[in-house]
């Protein structure tokens, strides 16, 4: 069932990112997501992120593994700041998230996915992982 509501699962938690982020567009929410996506896999050894994946929507658990280069070191958990700018980094030219990315992202996951479930897979991964999906 979740394959066949796939489609209108992600535009509500797209249009919930462009509205929480105050974003005028669905495009540049998208970039967003992709950007705080990218941001947090860097994070994680490869089994860990599979774990996490399997919490995501169908769309979401896509873009998280899409175009991942497995030869990228894996980067320690830093702070909000630092790891803000990452996000804010990918196509910068065309990349409008705001200072509070990752925050509004993880509003949106959180009210589009059992956050119970993301919590409990949170706590088995590494130390930061938890703090970076506080709303």
């Amino acid at each position: 069932m979740e394959y066949r509501q796939a489609s209108a699962d992600f535009d509500r938690f797209i249009l919930d990112v462009r509205d929480i982020a105050g974003l005028e567009t669905t495009n540049q929410a998208y970039t967003m997501v992709q950007a705080v996506l990218q941001t947090f896999r860097r994070r994680l050894d490869v089994p860990d992120a599979l774990l996490f994946a399997n919490v995501l929507p169908p769309v979401l658990r896509a873009m998280f593994v899409a175009d991942w280069d497995l030869e990228e070191p894996q980067m320690p958990f830093a702070g909000r700041f630092a790891m803000t700018r990452e996000v804010q980094s990918l196509r910068p030219d065309h990349n409008l998230s705001p200072d509070t990315a990752i925050a509004d992202v993880a509003a949106a996951l959180r009210r589009n996915v059992d956050e119970a479930t993301l919590d409990r897979v949170l706590a088995r991964l590494p130390a930061g992982a938890t703090d970076f999906w506080r709303a």
